[in-house]
């Protein structure tokens, strides 16, 4: 038995890159979302576009999320 470690050091890679890419946009979505909360109590006309973001945040993530379900599923 063999081990390919490069094709290991490449899903390594690309998984610790998106994880930490994940993990990133769904930050900017809780950030969003709580300014867009701060905002709108003070009556500034960014709430909207800080929750409308907020929004396209947590759908990125929400369809990667899909995405990885579908490429483990793909048979």
């Amino acid at each position: 038995m063999s081990i390919d470690w490069a094709a290991l050091g490449q899903v390594f890679g690309v998984s610790l890159v998106a994880t930490v890419v994940l993990v990133g946009v769904f930050t900017l979505g809780i950030v969003g979302s709580s300014a867009g909360r701060t905002q709108g109590a003070q009556g500034g006309g960014a709430s909207v576009l800080a929750r409308t973001g907020a929004y396209v945040c947590f759908a990125l993530c929400a369809a990667a999320v899909a995405y990885g379900i579908y490429i483990i599923t793909a048979a």
